[in-house]
């Protein structure tokens, strides 16, 4: 099986239902981001203060070209990992690509949850209040590159465990018509 690659805005779901996508297929899930971090030893949030945001997406592009060579692997993308570096073109020649989608404030919602916000350098020092008018923007201006993808996929209801698991048995479904 070709890859597969979930993209989509940070909080969409492209880990917790790519991990349950990927066990329902009986294949791999590679979360890109972690997938960095055991490369350079250090979390995304250090990566961004300490090397800055180029160097990150650099390490980004390299890694993405070598999950890109796999097969049998479901892969979550960071948010901004299609906006860079001809990286949508690489995911749409190698695999298939899957834009999930929820609305701007079930994602802020997720993305206000202290385990979430820590690990996330572009809202883990902006107020609470602040996040859904970023989310808003940044998913305005990301809409032409994400639309790029080959499906579109609602990943609104994975908020449960049985959710998670019905969402990705017609995602499963979706992938293998």
């Amino acid at each position: 099986m070709r890859p597969v690659f979930l993209i989509g805005y940070m909080g969409c779901g492209k880990t917790t239902l790519g991990e349950v996508l990927a066990r329902q297929m009986g294949v791999r899930f590679i979360d890109l981001d972690e997938f960095i971090e055991a490369r350079q030893g250090m979390s995304i949030v250090e990566i961004f203060d300490e090397m800055g945001e180029n160097c990150f997406r650099e390490l980004e592009a390299e890694a993405l070209r070598e999950v890109a060579a796999m097969t049998d692997v479901i892969v979550g993308c960071g948010g901004g990992t299609p906006c860079h570096g001809g990286n949508m073109e690489i995911m749409n020649k190698a695999g298939i690509t899957v834009w999930l989608t929820t609305s701007p404030e079930r994602i802020t919602a997720r993305l206000l949850l202290p385990e979430q916000k820590s690990k996330r350098p572009k809202v883990l020092h902006l107020p609470d209040e602040e996040v859904l008018p970023l989310v808003k923007a940044e998913l305005l201006a990301r809409a032409p590159i994400y639309g790029q993808a080959q499906l579109e996929f609602d990943s609104t209801d994975i908020e449960t465990a049985e959710e998670t698991e019905v969402t990705a048995h017609h995602l499963a479904t979706a992938l293998t018509r």
